[in-house]
Order: structure tokens, then C-alpha cells, then sequence
């Protein structure tokens, strides 16, 4: 069996459900909020499936549900929210991060053999990305972190139009005029970093909690 599958297909998700649970709403509000984003076209239909639970008094029942995975459900799922309760935006981005660890996390072999592969494809691995070495030693490490048209993109705009709404919002510290820098507040509230290019050149790079900050706030401006 090889182990680089197993870790494919965990995939992170969360249901509709789960976001009713989260955001403390009955999961038809919730349901029917989602509907009418995916009428309006800021959001992709996502998946349904039937959910299996027990009532109060023991007895099976069926629930359909939404499914919400991967990137393109993190951002869609920030959307609905936003609408439902902007309050609860930072307590979703913090599941989706327990999602994402527990979805990276390495798959412990059950066998010799499995063992056996584990092992030669780490080998491999570390062969691979022996290049990158001096790389990431000379550069900031940007895990976890999105520029501008990685943001962009989620909410359908060009890099050029987003910035332009940060920068009459003060996202952005005019008074650097080679390059975008953040003011300070932003950085403090942990929603943006600015890090080292390759050429040396600075960065202004989103946080998760930046990129979920940029979506309900463009959305309360009728923007996105």
C-alpha cells in the first residue's frame, strides 16, 4: 500500500452542519443562507450528502447536508459565515486549521511493508528537496501566507482592483511608495506579514485571518 495516497486523500472538510454547530444557527438558516450565496454566483454549489445521526429518542435518521472541502470550501465557507455572523469568521478560520493539521497528519504504517515504503518515499523526498535547502535558509519561510493574487482570485478581482480598495481602507502604509508595506495596525491583529522575496525585495504577504478579514470586509461593501 503506499503511503503518499493514503495522505492524498485526507482531505479536509467541514459540513454544514458542523458550521451551524459553530456558529451557534439552526442548520436550515444555515442551509438556506448558503442557497441564496450560490444563487447570487459568490459562491460554488457545493456537495451534498446524506448524514447519518440518531434522534432524542435513539431512532436513525437521515440529514442532508453540504459539504464544504478543500481551498475552494475554506474560502466559500468564510463567505457564508461572514453573512451569517461575522463575529464567529475567526473561530471558523481556527477549525479550518485543525482540519488542515489533521489532514497533513503522517499516516502510521500498520505493516512491515508499509513501514518499508514509508521509509523510501521519505528517502526520496529528502533527496528531492536537498536544492531547497539553501533556499529556505536565505529566504523567510512563507508557509500558510498568500499574496495579494492568491487573495484576489477567491474573491473574483484582479490584484490591482483589491489593492486599490486596501489601500482607501489604510491596509497599506502610503508613505512607502516603492513597494506595498502594511500599516502597523494590520500587522498587530495578525493579519499580514511582510517577508523577504528571493531578490531581496519586500513582500506584503495575508495571513488566513487577513484573507477571511479582506472577504467580510468586502462583502460588507458590497464588493465581492
Amino acid at each position: 500500500m503506499n503511503i503518499q495516497t493514503l495522505q492524498t486523500n485526507n482531505q479536509k472538510r467541514m459540513t454544514s452542519q458542523q458550521i451551524a454547530d459553530l456558529v451557534k444557527k439552526r442548520h436550515d438558516n444555515v442551509k438556506r443562507t448558503i442557497e441564496l450565496v450560490v444563487k447570487a454566483g459568490v459562491i460554488v454549489q457545493p456537495q451534498i450528502e446524506d448524514e447519518y445521526s440518531q434522534d432524542t429518542m435513539g431512532r436513525p435518521r437521515t440529514m442532508q447536508v453540504y459539504v464544504f472541502a478543500g481551498d475552494q470550501g475554506e474560502r466559500d465557507s468564510l463567505v457564508v459565515v461572514a453573512q451569517l455572523s461575522p463575529e464567529f469568521t475567526g473561530a471558523l478560520i481556527d477549525r479550518w486549521r485543525e482540519l488542515e493539521t489533521q489532514a497533513s497528519a503522517p499516516v502510521i504504517p500498520q505493516s512491515f511493508a508499509e513501514a518499508l515504503q514509508l521509509a523510501a518515499n521519505q528517502a526520496l523526498q529528502i533527496e528531492q528537496n536537498a536544492p531547497k535547502v539553501l533556499h529556505y535558509d536565505n529566504v523567510v519561510e512563507r508557509k500558510g501566507l498568500l499574496n495579494a493574487t492568491q487573495v484576489a482570485q477567491k474573491l473574483r478581482l484582479s490584484a490591482v482592483a483589491m489593492n486599490k480598495i486596501l489601500d482607501e481602507l489604510g491596509v497599506y502604509n502610503k508613505a512607502v511608495k516603492r513597494s506595498r508595506v502594511f500599516q502597523q495596525w494590520f500587522i498587530d491583529k495578525g493579519l499580514g506579514e511582510v517577508k523577504q522575496t528571493d531578490q531581496g525585495y519586500s513582500q506584503a504577504m495575508f495571513t488566513k485571518r487577513g484573507e477571511a478579514w479582506i472577504i467580510e470586509r468586502l462583502i460588507s461593501e458590497g464588493v465581492a
